[in-house]
């Protein structure tokens, strides 16, 4: 295993790099802390519009040839999670008084938390409270989200054959997520993924999260990818500006998020599950290609 002290970050984003450390969790590296800090100065100089990819919704992933790596978000697309951290933060911020004690609807968890990191949503929902005490607050909703999820998860009708269909071809692949270090690895373990993903990154052990690029940037480093042989699937906006503005296409996931918002964010296309004729098809065509 290789020193950090023999880690050289590019300073820009289409090299990657030549030596890395890696953590293990079972098969599964996980990125941390002391890894991200060493990239914020290539990071600072990207913005969350800064795309090296021309995405739109016509974008073929048959233009990716040869495709070497998927990356995935966790919560609302490998899994249906959003329901379950719906009802904890619903349940949580009725038994504060948060909005006179109404309890929030599913648009405004839509809108205002689906995708934010809970370092954000410290400010948003709260911000009148002093940091450490909100941070404790999201840490208990965390809590109670385990507990639910542990009851309640299933993964998204057609996961174990988009995993089939990547094994199969070799692919590189990594989860990049906003979830809490706990989440991700429960998660991660009930839907049987815990030998499938080469790499985890964390966003919330980089400096920033989506929808900047850092995390996605650093899943390619890491995976030794660049960003035209590679694509991503995301349900948020946040994460779906993220990958593209790490220069790579994004499959939106519409399990929850309107099409809209997601197109709007720079999706691709957008499908509502891994089974979706829209995405075997755009996979159909890029096999075709590289024949």
């Amino acid at each position: 295993m290789l020193s950090l002290a023999s880690l050289q970050l590019p300073h820009h984003p289409h090299l990657f790099f030549d030596r890395l450390q890696k953590t293990h969790l079972l098969k599964t590296t996980i990125y941390t802390q002391n890894r991200c800090d060493q990239a914020t100065t290539c990071l600072a100089r990207l913005s969350t519009t800064s795309s090296s990819y021309p995405v739109d919704s016509k974008t073929s992933l048959a233009c990716l040839k040869p495709l070497q790596a998927i990356l995935f978000d966790i919560d609302g697309t490998l899994c249906d999670s959003d329901p379950i951290h719906y009802n904890a933060f619903r349940e949580m911020l009725q038994e504060i008084g948060f909005n006179g004690g109404i309890p929030i609807t599913e648009e405004f968890f839509s809108k205002n938390i689906s995708g934010k990191h809970n370092e954000n949503l410290c400010r948003v929902l709260l911000p009148d409270w002093d940091l450490p005490r909100a941070r404790k607050f999201m840490e208990d909703k965390e809590d109670m989200f385990r507990r639910l999820a542990s009851e309640q998860l299933k993964p998204v009708k057609g996961l174990h054959e988009m995993r089939k269909w990547i094994e199969e071809r070799g692919l590189k692949r990594a989860a990049v997520t906003s979830a809490p270090r706990p989440n991700a690895e429960l998660l991660i373990s009930m839907l049987g993924l815990s030998d499938f993903f080469e790499i985890i990154v964390l966003g919330d052990e980089c400096e920033r999260q989506k929808p900047f690029p850092d995390s996605y940037l650093k899943a390619l480093q890491a995976l030794q990818v660049s960003n035209n042989h590679a694509f991503v699937f995301e349900d948020s906006v946040s994460g779906v500006k993220a990958g593209v503005a790490a220069g790579m296409p994004v499959v939106g996931m519409g399990l929850r998020n309107p099409e809209k918002f997601l197109t709007e964010a720079g999706a691709s296309f957008v499908i509502k599950d891994f089974d979706d004729p829209k995405l075997w098809t755009s996979l159909k065509e890029f096999e075709n290609k590289e024949e």
